[in-house]
């Protein structure tokens, strides 16, 4: 016996798969940029002298 042919999906089923894609792949760019920044915010961090307040007067 043969089977049926396989049943399109449901426009809605369709819909979810579409936005449950689109949502890993930007939650997926959000990490990458933001790992980015934290790498730009360490090396700058990294390569700048510490900021020191001057001394106050004594007085």
């Amino acid at each position: 016996m043969t089977r049926p042919p396989a049943k399109p999906p449901k426009p809605a089923e369709d819909r979810a798969a579409r936005l449950a894609a689109a949502l890993r792949e930007n939650l997926k760019r959000r990490k990458a940029q933001a790992r980015a920044r934290e790498a730009e915010a360490d090396a700058e961090s990294d390569a700048a002298p510490p900021k020191v307040a001057p001394p106050r007067p004594m007085g």
